[in-house]
């Protein structure tokens, strides 16, 4: 077993790194460098925790639904403890953070990652 991320996983990593870069050149072109800043940040780490969670995935070995189970709380729980660490990283360290730059493009970025659900593997 390898740390290989799924295919959705990229595919959807694709999609956010499109919507994070698009979010921080709109609203650093409206307020200024801070502000890009502050949406480059928050899709990153909505990026740096769905990565996270498709590299423990890969981890899981075929078996039963138990252990497929586990391996996605795992994940998951991964995933959590990485958001939450890099959020707080931010607010604790970045004065200039604009919050609603910040938080809007890690929401947005964070629903993109939903949609790994409907994206086919071939």
């Amino acid at each position: 077993m390898g740390w290989q991320i799924s295919k959705q996983i990229r595919t959807v990593l694709k999609y956010q790194a499109i919507a994070t870069l698009a979010i921080t050149v709109i609203v650093g072109d409206m307020g200024g460098m801070h502000w890009g800043v502050s949406a480059l940040l928050g899709g990153l780490i909505s990026m740096l925790g769905g990565a996270t969670y498709g590299a423990m995935l890969s981890r899981v070995g075929i078996g039963s639904a138990e252990n497929a189970l586990v391996g996605m709380m795992r994940a998951e729980s991964a995933k959590l403890l990485i958001v939450v660490l890099l959020l707080w990283l931010v607010f604790a360290s970045y004065e200039q953070v604009f919050g609603a730059g910040f938080i809007g493009t890690f929401i947005f970025t964070t629903l993109i990652f939903s949609l790994a659900v409907f994206i086919r593997q071939k």
